[in-house]
């Protein structure tokens, strides 16, 4: 398991506590409005702010790994743009040909 798979796997875990402590916020402030009701209220808090800050964590990894893969990309471009021109050619000749047969 990759470490972007247990981070969503984690992701996961932290949003359904999220939901539980929710439900246990709601039915303690229809039942209490002292100490359990904050409680509830500040296991929820916390947990809503880790989730946040995985979610912030998650996007960063996200927005680098695009970013190094363009790079990568536009990198090999340039180093082989004959390579790179005949392989689109041949992919939009193979778009064509399929759209063509598909009429």
């Amino acid at each position: 398991m990759s470490s972007t798979d247990s981070a969503k796997d984690k992701l996961m875990s932290d949003l359904n506590q999220i939901i539980r402590d929710a439900e246990s916020l709601l039915q303690n402030s229809e039942q209490q409005t002292g100490e359990g009701f904050k409680a509830a209220k500040a296991k929820f808090e916390a947990t809503l702010k880790r989730s946040k800050d995985e979610i912030l964590r998650l996007e960063e990894a996200v927005l680098t790994r695009t970013k190094d893969a363009a790079r990568a990309t536009d990198e090999y471009v340039k180093d082989n743009p004959w390579q790179s021109a005949g392989v689109a050619a041949g992919v939009g000749l193979l778009i064509g040909l399929l759209i063509g047969r598909s009429k």
